[in-house]
């Protein structure tokens, strides 16, 4: 099985055999555009270049990556980024779902992205995402579980999950949660 790295090498090949540039030639294109909202980049290559939405938008997350100071990337821990100034106080109860979720087992991948940690097996199965200085949204794919009043629909939230639970305190880590999240694990084959 390819890994998220390989895949999205393999992506950038056919982009760029497809569209008749290499990815350093798009950065180009879009720093001359003048365009820095990822929206705006994303339209401009369509309609531009006939790009695929889909390779539109790899192209643009690429280039605000490459665009992004060093320090932000390099940064050890990506928690470091996500719970800085305040929502520093969040980072408690990160770090407590986060022990839960290594408790699974060790084939869990960390997956940094801007504003939120992806949590993968084969597949990704939850998220942790610092939504405002007060709380911690947990995204779960959990198909076919139905709602409760904790367990929520995901839609309006992040299309790439199903559920959503809201965490406020290292109390909301509990066994309920952590099952659900255990859950979502196993489902991830």
């Amino acid at each position: 099985m390819a890994t998220v790295e390989e895949g999205l090498q393999a992506q950038i090949r056919n982009n760029e055999a497809d569209y008749g540039k290499p990815i350093q030639e798009w950065f180009a294109v879009i720093a001359a555009s003048g365009k820095t909202k990822h929206t705006e980049v994303v339209s401009m290559l369509k309609s531009d270049y006939g790009m695929s939405h889909g390779a539109a938008h790899r192209v643009s997350l690429l280039a605000r990556q490459a665009a992004a100071p060093p320090a932000a990337s390099l940064s050890a821990d990506p928690a470091d980024i996500l719970y800085s100034g305040k929502k520093a106080g969040l980072r408690p109860v990160h770090e407590a779902l986060m022990k839960a979720v290594q408790s699974f087992g060790d084939d869990i991948e960390i997956a940094p992205k801007k504003g939120y940690v992806s949590l993968r097996r084969r597949k990704q199965f939850a998220m942790i995402q610092p939504s405002t200085t007060g709380r911690i949204d947990v995204g779960l794919i959990l198909k076919d579980e139905p709602p409760s009043e904790r367990l929520e629909p995901a839609a309006g939230f992040n299309a790439l999950f199903t559920h959503r639970v809201r965490v406020a305190g290292i109390e909301d880590v509990n066994t309920q949660l952590i099952g659900w999240l255990h859950q979502a694990y196993h489902r991830a084959t």
